[in-house]
């Protein structure tokens, strides 16, 4: 458990507190857990190293009420949390092992259709100072692969893939199909038909996900490779 300051401005007025700071962003993420349980102080402070406490006033001003598990909830979602240095640099290195991994899965040397080793692939990401954000993998793998092409030979094993979705599903599954997708076509019906290029190793998870959304409904169909 880390605790660490959540603060936030409003009308020039500064409003801080103690937060725990893995339950504090995931609640900044998806908006759901138990605040009780991630409020670390049982107070407001506009400066809380010097132990000065938020005057009802203002906050009933700011925020529109003086509850504090409300203004706790509006500081993490709308505010900022201080995140230390050592906090993110494990993230960062976290995200790198999976980058690392997911390439050594799925990547080959185009040259000899080899995958490499997850050291050679580490050593390449340095090399090309490839800089690995904290988001999900598949969203910034094709700009990753770029990069690393630059200092290695480097290709992704994919699937070239139809999929026909519901109208009812398209909404929900966009967002899940974009970062593969190769074409679109919006059917008068409503039906999106999509063209895909998924690595070999996600297609598992893709399908689990996708078969979530649509209750089994979207269609696929494998198609051979471009040339």
């Amino acid at each position: 458990m880390t605790d660490v300051l959540a603060r936030i401005k409003l009308n020039g007025k500064h409003f801080e507190t103690l937060v725990d700071l893995d339950k504090a962003l995931e609640f900044k993420r998806s908006g759901k857990g138990d605040i009780s349980s991630i409020a670390s102080a049982e107070e407001i402070f506009t400066d809380l190293k010097k132990g000065m406490r938020a005057p009802e006033a203002d906050m009933k001003s700011c925020f529109k009420t003086a509850e504090f598990n409300e203004i706790i909830k509006k500081i993490i979602l709308q505010g900022e949390i201080q995140i230390p240095a050592e906090y993110m640099e494990k993230q960062r290195e976290g995200k790198l092992k999976q980058v690392v991994d997911f390439l050594a899965k799925n990547a080959v040397d185009p040259r000899t259709d080899r995958p490499y080793t997850p050291e050679r692939i580490e050593n390449s990401l340095r090399e090309a100072g490839v800089n690995v954000s904290n988001k999900p993998v598949e969203s910034q793998i094709h700009e990753i692969i770029q990069k690393l092409s630059l200092v290695m030979p480097i290709k992704i094993e994919t699937k070239r893939i139809k999929l026909t979705v519901p109208a009812q599903f398209t909404g929900q599954s966009y967002g899940l199909i974009n970062p593969y997708k190769e074409s679109e076509e919006w059917r008068p019906n409503g039906e999106l038909v999509a063209i895909i290029k998924l690595p070999v190793g996600l297609q598992m998870d893709f399908y689990d996900k996708l078969n979530s959304i649509t209750h089994g409904s979207a269609l696929s169909e494998e198609l051979k490779e471009n040339k």
